[in-house]
């Protein structure tokens, strides 16, 4: 027998998912904030390369799963939001 869990499993993720948001743009703040400082266009894309990757995700699935669109979809956004931050935080590397 399996013991009653006090929180749904699904509440579980949500919650793990948000926090990795706000962590997340608290890291792309700091990050915004050197570029601010030292006028370093690199840290401006590490900013919204990082901002992509965790909240960015976080808020085109929460988005597209509110709509009704089905699993596919959802893997597709956040694909697509995740290549695009992925970008981001490679041009912040490269970068001269």
């Amino acid at each position: 027998m399996i013991p009653d869990l006090p929180l749904a499993p699904e509440s579980v993720a949500w919650a793990s998912r948000g926090l990795t948001a706000v962590v997340g743009l608290f890291v792309a703040t700091l990050a915004y904030r050197g570029y601010r400082r030292n006028d370093a266009p690199q840290m401006r894309a590490l900013a919204v390369g990082v901002g992509l990757l965790t909240a960015g995700v976080f808020l085109v699935v929460t988005v597209v799963d509110a709509v009704g669109a089905g699993a596919g979809v959802v893997l597709l956004a956040r694909g697509l939001v995740t290549v695009a931050g992925l970008c981001a935080v490679l041009i912040a590397v490269r970068y001269r």
